[in-house]
């Protein structure tokens, strides 16, 4: 029995025990120390929001080609007889050069032909004149004593026949005329400064009246046709020919790379061709190039029909714009702003248009509101910031995100690292 109760008892006073030492421990554990959240701020480069009124370019593409150009065909037969240095694919020539001759000497013979018959017709007018003197004479001594009809007067004054005599000259001069051209159309002439494009004929060679001989085109002026898309139309103020009056002629920036370096000319948009493409639905319009060989600037790169180029389209004045770059965009046309207690905030915006690096705001930004240009990746409104730079957006220049936002302290556990700068946007900005 005893051994039985010791048996009982022993758990009991274990357990006991171990309650005691349990509860001794709880009461003289250490107090558990409290420390501090320390709140961080995340260093950004802001920009300042000013309004601008600015002009938004459209850009475009084409090839350039010939303001005139000019199929030469002959308008007299015979064979080739001399051709100019110039007459050759690429060969320059001034205005009034001349190209190429035919054989002259069958309108030679023409000619004197004429000027025989001239002659000829000039000394029977001058004889019928005297006949007619004389013949006057007689009717003024004998009119009184015979009584003619009107017809027969005529006769005897020789009217018929000096009028025939005359028509007969005015015939041989006609032809003298056209024997003159003909002649002079045997020797082809520029029609003005330019170049030759190809040519079908040479030295030697037999051409008939209407034959091909050369194309040819002036290098006063180039022309650069381009199509632009109807949602294009808006940003520019396109000649009209309502406002034909106004001579309004935008600017156009015109790029090409030559030798493998990028090369810049001056133009101006004078016209659109007034219809849209049935099919594309663009509407082409032209820009020209004042001398795009460089005649007048030597040193001057020369812009060669047929070269295909990029244009930059000078755009219609739009106000109250704000420009930022085009990062700062977040889904659902939303940024972040800063306000005036340092906290993020979201902002919604109104987009007119966005390019690769920049977007144009209509709406949703105030006159010095600022918006931060570091990449915030993760952010939550309310997050506390610290200015470390700012600029105003309208500083002349694209405005670029820092390579990092950095906090103060320590990064914390909401906030992604920022990628740099040249990760958040692609090289060159292109507009519309």
């Amino acid at each position: 029995m005893p051994s039985n109760l010791g048996t009982i008892l022993r758990p009991v006073i274990i357990i006991t025990i171990a309650c005691l030492i349990a509860t001794g421990l709880y009461f003289n554990r250490d107090q558990p120390v409290k420390a501090e959240l320390k709140q961080t701020t995340l260093l950004v480069d802001v920009a300042e929001v000013v309004k601008e009124d600015i002009r938004i370019s459209v850009s475009a593409q084409g090839t350039i080609s010939p303001s005139t150009e000019t199929l030469l065909i002959a308008e007299v037969t015979g064979r080739i007889i001399e051709v100019a240095k110039a007459f050759k694919v690429g060969g320059f020539f001034n205005q009034g050069d001349v190209l190429l001759r035919i054989d002259q000497r069958d309108y030679l013979t023409d000619l004197k032909r004429a000027e025989a018959a001239v002659a000829s017709a000039e000394s029977e007018q001058a004889s019928e004149q005297g006949i007619a003197e004389v013949a006057y004479k007689d009717w003024i001594k004998y009119r009184s004593s015979v009584k003619r009809t009107q017809a027969a007067e005529d006769l005897a004054l020789r009217k018929p026949q000096l009028a025939h005599a005359k028509a007969k000259l005015d015939s041989a001069l006609a032809d003298l005329d056209h024997a003159k051209d003909q002649l002079d159309r045997t020797t082809i002439r520029a029609p003005y400064n330019g170049l030759v494009r190809n040519k079908q004929v040479d030295i030697g060679q037999y051409v008939n009246a209407g034959s091909e001989l050369a194309t040819t085109f002036a290098i006063d002026f180039a022309e650069l046709r381009m199509a632009l898309p109807d949602n294009k139309l808006n940003y520019l103020e396109l000649p009209t020919l309502v406002d034909r009056d106004f001579n309004i002629e935008p600017k156009v920036e015109i790029y090409a790379e030559i030798g493998g370096q990028l090369q810049q000319w001056q133009a101006k948009l004078v016209r659109t061709e007034g219809v849209m493409d049935e099919r594309s639905r663009v509407l082409f319009v032209v820009a020209e190039i004042a001398d795009p060989y460089g005649l007048s600037q030597p040193q001057a790169e020369e812009l060669r029909i047929g070269t295909f180029v990029k244009a930059k389209i000078e755009g219609r004045l739009i106000n109250d714009l704000v420009r930022l770059p085009r990062h700062v965009l977040r889904p659902g046309n939303v940024v972040w702003v800063i306000d005036q207690q340092q906290r993020l905030q979201n902002r919604k915006v109104s987009l007119l248009r966005t390019s690769d690096r920049e977007i144009y705001i209509t709406a949703g930004l105030d006159q010095g509101d600022l918006v931060p240009l570091s990449t915030i990746r993760g952010g939550i409104p309310g997050t506390a910031v610290r200015i470390a730079s700012k600029t105003a957006t309208n500083a002349g220049q694209t405005l670029e995100p820092t390579l990092e936002a950095e906090p103060q302290k320590q990064q914390p556990t909401n906030l992604a690292p920022a990628l740099p700068a040249d990760k958040l946007t692609r090289e060159g900005s292109h507009p519309v």
